[in-house]
C-alpha cells in the first residue's frame, strides 16, 4: 500500500493535468467521441486489455495481477452538462454551453492515475482490476445499464465508486450503509381544460384552478399516506400556462421529480398522484394526459462491503475524517451495478475550506479542491488491494 500511495502522489500533477484537460474539453451525455478515445489510448499505453463502444460509448480496461484471485471493478462517469461555464480559470472550458459541473472530470483522472499506480506493482497484485469508465450518467437512460447488458461485470466480485462531493469539505469521506441515494423519477402531466375570458371564469375548465389544486393536494400523499419512516419526496418543478392577463388557459403543463428508496413506495406514489390529479379534473370535469417516468433505482450500499471500506477509508493518507452520512435525495445509475454484485458507493469531500463560497453541483460556477483528486485515487486504491488480500487464494489457504 505505501508504494501505491507514494506512486499516486508523484502523479498528482499528472492527475491535475488530465482533469483540467478534460474540464477544457467537455461532451455531453451520450455525444461522448473523443473522451472514450482519449481513456482508451490511455490504458492501452499502459498494457491493459481495453474494450471500447462498451454498451454505446463506455469502455472497459482490466488489469491482470501476477497472482490469482477475485475480481475488483472501479467505476468513473466522464459525461458533462450542457451548462455554459462561468468560472475565471485557466482550464475553463473551450465548449460553450457545456462544461463539468458535477466533477465527472476528476472522477475520470483519479481513476486513469490510479491504473497507472497499480499497472506499477502488477506483478505482486493478488487478482484483477476492471476499471470501468461510463459514458451518459447525467440524463437517463444512463450508461450503466447498457454496459452491464453488455458484459462489464462478467467475472467481478466486487464494486466500489466515488463521487467528488462539493458539500463536503476536502479531506472528509462520507459514505454509509444501505441507502445512500434516492430513486429518481419523473411525472408529466397535461391538464385538459376549457378556456375563455378572465371575465366570465364561469365558462370555462379553468386549468389553472384545478393544476393548482393538483399541486396542493399532492403534498398530502407524503402528509397522510406514506409512513413518516420511510423517506419521500415529490416536488413540482414546471407548471406552464402562457396566456395575456386576462385569459383563462385551455391547458396547463406540469413536470415533478419523485424521490423514494423504497419500491413500495415508489409504487404507491405512482398510483397516488394519478389519483390526486383524476380528483381534481372530476371536479370540474376536465381531462388529462398522466406520464410517470421511472428513472435510476437507489443506490443501496452493501452493508457487509461498506463496514470494510470503512475499515479502510479510515487508514487511508489524505482522509482527515470520515463521516456517517445521511441518505441523499439525489440519484445515480451506480445503482444498477450495485442490483448485480456487492459494492460501496461514497462521497469524497471536494469542497475548498478556505473558500468561504462554494457552488452546488451543476451550477455555472461549480469547481472542485484539486486535492480530492488525490484522496479519491488513494481510498479506492486501498479497498481495492485490500479486498484483493483478504480474499487471495494464500489467506484462505
Amino acid at each position: 500500500m505505501t508504494n501505491v500511495f507514494d506512486i499516486l502522489e508523484q502523479h498528482y500533477d499528472e492527475m491535475v493535468a488530465i482533469r483540467r484537460y478534460l474540464h477544457e474539453n467537455p461532451e455531453l451525455s451520450h455525444e461522448e467521441v473523443e473522451t472514450p478515445k482519449y481513456i482508451a489510448e490511455y490504458h492501452r499505453a499502459l498494457g491493459h486489455e481495453v474494450r471500447e463502444g462498451v454498451g454505446g460509448r463506455g469502455v472497459v480496461a482490466t488489469l491482470r495481477g501476477g497472482k490469482p484471485g477475485k475480481t475488483v471493478a472501479l467505476r468513473a462517469d466522464f459525461d458533462a452538462l450542457a451548462i455554459q461555464e462561468q468560472n475565471d480559470v485557466p482550464y475553463k472550458s473551450k465548449v460553450d454551453g457545456r462544461m463539468h459541473a458535477c466533477g465527472h472530470d476528476g472522477h475520470t483522472a483519479s481513476l486513469l492515475v490510479l491504473a497507472k499506480a497499480l499497472n506499477k506493482i502488477q506483478d505482486e497484485i493478488e487478482g484483477n482490476v476492471v476499471f470501468i469508465h461510463q459514458f451518459g450518467e447525467e440524463i437517463a437512460p444512463g450508461g450503466a445499464t447498457a454496459m452491464i447488458e453488455d458484459g462489464c461485470l462478467d467475472g467481478v466480485d466486487v464494486i466500489f465508486g466515488q463521487h467528488l462531493w462539493a458539500p463536503v469539505e476536502q479531506g472528509k469521506i462520507a459514505v454509509c450503509e444501505g441507502p445512500l441515494m434516492a430513486a429518481a423519477d419523473a411525472f408529466y402531466i397535461t391538464i385538459k381544460g376549457k378556456g375563455g375570458h378572465g371575465a366570465k371564469p364561469q365558462e370555462t375548465k379553468d386549468s389553472i384552478y384545478i393544476g393548482s389544486q393538483f399541486v396542493v393536494n399532492a403534498q398530502q400523499i407524503l402528509g397522510r399516506r406514506i409512513s413518516p419512516v420511510k423517506p419521500a419526496v415529490v416536488s413540482v418543478c414546471h407548471f406552464e400556462a402562457l396566456n395575456p392577463f386576462n385569459v383563462i388557459a385551455d391547458s396547463v403543463k406540469i413536470k415533478g421529480t419523485v424521490r423514494v428508496f423504497d419500491e413500495e413506495t415508489r409504487d404507491q406514489i405512482e398510483r397516488e398522484l394519478e389519483d390526486v390529479l383524476k380528483a381534481a379534473c372530476l371536479v370540474m370535469k376536465a381531462d388529462y394526459d398522466y406520464d410517470y417516468v421511472r428513472g435510476y433505482s437507489a443506490v443501496i450500499n452493501d452493508r457487509e462491503t461498506t463496514k470494510f471500506f470503512i475499515e479502510q477509508a479510515k487508514e487511508t493518507p489524505g482522509v482527515e475524517e470520515l463521516v456517517i452520512c445521511e441518505p441523499e435525495m439525489g440519484g445515480e445509475d451506480f445503482a444498477y451495478y450495485l442490483e448485480k454484485v456487492p459494492g460501496t458507493f461514497y462521497f469524497t469531500g471536494a469542497r475548498d475550506p478556505e473558500k468561504e463560497e462554494a457552488y452546488p453541483h451543476h451550477h455555472p460556477k461549480f469547481d472542485i479542491d484539486e486535492r480530492a483528486l488525490l484522496v479519491a485515487a488513494n481510498t479506492l486504491a486501498k479497498a481495492t488491494l485490500e479486498y484483493l488480500k483478504k480474499h487471495s487464494v494464500s489467506s484462505v489457504i
